[in-house]
């Protein structure tokens, strides 16, 4: 039985605690509550901004550490910045400076902005609320080009397969890339990681990767599904992903509340009914 094994809960959002509207839904919440009075250690890694990320975990109502922009920044429960760091200017112009296909869309995350070459509906929609503000820019005429994050996105999956191919050929030992979506690939300084981060908190904490769950959807969960004592993949996820972590368990999609219900079900049975 996980229960009598498990202290801490991980989980990503977009595709995993989000349902498709970037929503926490009434039952999660209360789950989620339900596992803080319970004295669960509660995580969520995730890609985003921590500017974006943090208004929505707030509406959980419960403390918890966020881990974001996948693994480059962590603030603790009472939203203090424990960990940072960033990817150098000259290391992103280099990359900035190929031949990127003008029909993909380039952003960078920066500390207060994020910056775009080009106006993305797809990419704002993620915002339900923009807290975290686009800057439409020339990534030409920028002279300090450090970020958190850059990213780049696509329809076609594979322009951004070429596109990766074509970073990794020189820059390969500057970066860690992942797909949180298949529409979206991610560089992020070679020490960033989400299991990284998770690792460094749990040490904080005097735990254990084995004492941990972990729910997520993407590319960018893999350590962390993979380093965790039960790690739990989204129907919603794509199928590379369910193939190449095989060994895992597919649960509900996150429209269906699979995290949640998961939880409910395998960690709180004692509480189901009052939950429910």
């Amino acid at each position: 039985m996980i229960q009598e094994k498990i202290k801490v809960v991980i989980s990503d959002l977009d595709g995993t605690l989000l349902n498709s509207d970037h929503k926490i839904s009434e039952y999660t919440k209360t789950v989620f509550q339900e596992l803080h009075n319970q004295n669960y250690l509660i995580i969520v890694a995730t890609g985003r901004h921590h500017l974006d990320a943090m208004p929505i975990v707030e509406c959980l109502g419960i403390p918890l550490y966020l881990v974001t922009s996948n693994g480059a920044r962590i603030h603790s429960p009472t939203k203090e910045l424990l960990f940072a760091v960033n990817m150098e200017s000259d290391a992103v112009k280099s990359v900035l400076s190929l031949d990127i296909d003008p029909e993909i869309t380039t952003v960078l995350f920066r500390e207060n902005v994020w910056q775009t070459n080009k106006h993305n509906e797809k990419l704002n929609s993620f915002q339900t609320e923009l807290n975290y503000h686009p800057e439409l820019v020339d990534f030409s005429t920028v002279e300090d080009l450090s970020a958190i994050k850059v990213f780049f996105t696509h329809d076609t999956h594979s322009k951004l397969l070429e596109l990766r191919e074509q970073i990794l050929e020189n820059h390969s030992s500057l970066f860690s890339h992942a797909f949180s979506l298949p529409l979206c690939l991610e560089f992020m300084d070679k020490s960033v990681d989400k299991s990284v981060a998770i690792a460094k908190i749990l040490e904080k904490e005097n735990l254990l990767f084995h004492e941990a769950i972990a729910f997520g959807d993407g590319f960018n969960d893999e350590n962390m599904l993979k380093s965790t004592g039960k790690g739990l993949i989204m129907g919603n996820a794509p199928d590379s992903l369910k193939d190449k972590l095989s060994h895992l368990e597919v649960i509900l999609t996150n429209d269906n509340e699979g995290v949640a219900k998961y939880l409910s079900k395998e960690l709180l049975k004692k509480h189901t009914s009052e939950i429910e």
